[in-house]
């Protein structure tokens, strides 16, 4: 999966994506957002320095979907998944799968643990967290529910158990 930092110039992109998945919005009950109401939504994004909003592309550099993420949110630590969202027609091919992956493997320095937000009544998004290692960690229905992980410390080397370098 390639990754590509989304800039306000990739708000057609984001709205085509969201565009080819209707069925998401359906399930919140709204309509697809339009260009303009995805321009200033990621405009107002792009103030906040702890969100990373991503474009997803296959090995063909196709627009799969799209990742967007808050650091230290709701606790420092904590790194908040508000939205992984794969195109309708990409569904059910691990895309999903694989974004949370590489996602767990580059998180910040600091980071303890991942939280997933899941929108609506949405079970299929709830069974999705689970099979990845999620677990229910909050119910604030009917909005949302979250799931939660913790994010392994890496190894520690003897020399830190030891005690002879620093952390």
């Amino acid at each position: 999966m390639n990754v590509t930092p989304l800039a306000l110039h990739h708000a057609p992109l984001l709205h085509a994506l969201y565009t080819a998945s209707p069925g998401y919005f359906g399930l919140l009950g709204t309509r697809v957002p339009t260009l303009s109401e995805v321009q200033r939504d990621v405009e107002i994004a792009l103030l906040d320095p702890r969100r990373r909003l991503e474009l997803l592309h296959d090995e063909a550099g196709e627009l799969v979907g799209s990742l967007d993420c808050k650091l230290d949110y709701p606790e420092p630590g904590d790194l908040t998944i508000n939205l992984l969202l794969i195109r309708e027609d990409r569904q059910s091919q691990r895309l999903g799968e694989r974004t949370v992956r590489d996602l767990e493997a580059r998180v910040p320095p600091g980071t303890t643990r991942i939280l997933a937000s899941v929108l609506g009544n949405n079970p299929r998004g709830a069974r999705f967290w689970e099979r990845l290692g999620y677990r229910f960690a909050l119910d604030a229905r009917p909005a949302l529910t979250w799931y939660a992980k913790p994010v392994a410390q890496p190894h520690r080397t003897k020399a830190k158990l030891l005690g002879l370098a620093s952390d």
